[in-house]
């Protein structure tokens, strides 16, 4: 296990976190997963108020006794924003109490998505208030944010210095974030990569096309490489449901070193296949068709096509799909039948994309039952 500096919190976080949306099935069952990563060199435990049983789990793992001490084991909670400092307080309470610990080594606002989630962390009594005065006495070390925000969003909540670390998503195949570690390093900001294999193209599974183009590696390992070799990360969410879900990932955990050049020509030879199978029909990811005037998330469906397509990541592609109008500003925009033709996004695409007919063909790729998030 390699360990990094997270950023001006200093605290040397395990290149690999437990996230801990996942050992759910029982108290015993995560139990034994904390146990487990724990002797595998992980020292940074990840949790939320909204994950269920999730923090009644990990305080009852902490109480039972672990390999490390306290001192030597970081613990993030992170909780939803809110209008008013006085509830978030209260939840940050709760969220010790049921801990069972005095303080958090890191806090992070649980979901900064919206324009109204931001104005809540500036207003004078908002949330940060509360945050803030923790840390005064001493219930918590360092606060951040996570996000699965819009780039420019996310860039201002940077841009408040309110921060000391962000987690967001960014990886292999998303890599429209880019712009915002970007900014976040050069405010030397601990940077938290969120669920990279799952919501990463659920790489623990991946399709048999997948697998052809990225040999001799496979993708989540290439994904996972992608990632470690990138100094500015600090750490890569491993949301394992039980024990045996963490000895495959954490066997890269030291492989940190930058990319190989057979490495790197597998990452060109992903990209050339992806240009070659889309042909004019590829979407570039540049964002000009926003905004939508029915709210549609074009970018987004027109890169689950884009991954269905070349990489035959059709099930990732229904996954992600089907979350859309069903998962708040967690997963925003509608989907691809809403479009009513009227033709706004397309003087705005470089490609001359023929965006209406995309976002059909995607939805008819695509679509099916509605599924809402894991903790919910």
């Amino acid at each position: 296990m390699q360990y990094r500096r997270f950023g001006q919190t200093n605290l040397p976080f395990s290149a690999f976190s437990l996230g801990t949306m996942r050992y759910l099935s029982s108290e015993e069952n995560a139990h034994h997963t904390v146990q487990r990563a724990v002797e595998l060199g992980i020292n940074h435990l990840e949790t939320a108020r909204a994950y269920g049983n999730s923090e009644h789990y990990l305080g009852a793992a902490l109480k039972a006794g672990l390999p490390l001490t306290r001192d030597r084991l970081y613990i993030t909670s992170k909780i939803s924003p809110t209008p008013h400092a006085d509830s978030f307080d209260r939840a940050l309470d709760q969220s010790l109490q049921t801990l069972g610990v005095d303080y958090l080594d890191s806090l992070a606002i649980h979901g900064l998505n919206t324009e109204e989630h931001l104005a809540w962390i500036t207003a004078a009594n908002g949330c940060m208030r509360a945050a803030q005065q923790a840390v005064a006495d001493g219930r918590v070390r360092h606060i951040g944010f996570s996000t699965h925000a819009p780039l420019n969003l996310i860039l201002q909540a940077i841009a408040t210095d309110q921060f000391e670390f962000v987690c967001l998503h960014y990886n292999l195949f998303f890599q429209r974030n880019a712009a915002a570690v970007a900014l976040a390093h050069t405010k030397d900001m601990g940077i938290f990569i969120i669920s990279p294999a799952d919501k990463g193209g659920m790489l623990f599974t991946p399709p048999d096309r997948l697998v052809e183009l990225c040999h001799p590696f496979s993708p989540l390992e290439l994904n996972y490489r992608f990632l470690l070799s990138d100094r500015r990360i600090t750490t890569l969410s491993l949301g394992a449901a039980t024990p045996g879900e963490l000895d495959w990932p954490l066997t890269v955990a030291d492989r940190d070193e930058p990319l190989t050049g057979e490495e790197l020509a597998v990452l060109d030879r992903l990209q050339t296949h992806q240009m070659q199978a889309l042909g004019t029909e590829r979407c570039s990811q540049c964002y000009e068709c926003l905004p939508c005037p029915e709210t549609i998330n074009i970018p987004e469906i027109l890169r689950l096509r884009n991954l269905a397509i070349a990489y035959d990541m059709t099930t990732f592609g229904e996954y992600r799909y089907r979350m859309l109008e069903n998962a708040g500003h967690w997963f925003p925009g509608r989907r691809g039948d809403r479009c009513t033709d009227c033709g706004d996004c397309l003087p705005r695409c470089p490609e001359t994309l023929d965006i209406p007919a995309l976002l059909r063909d995607t939805h008819q790729r695509l679509s099916g039952s509605p599924r809402r998030r894991l903790w919910q």
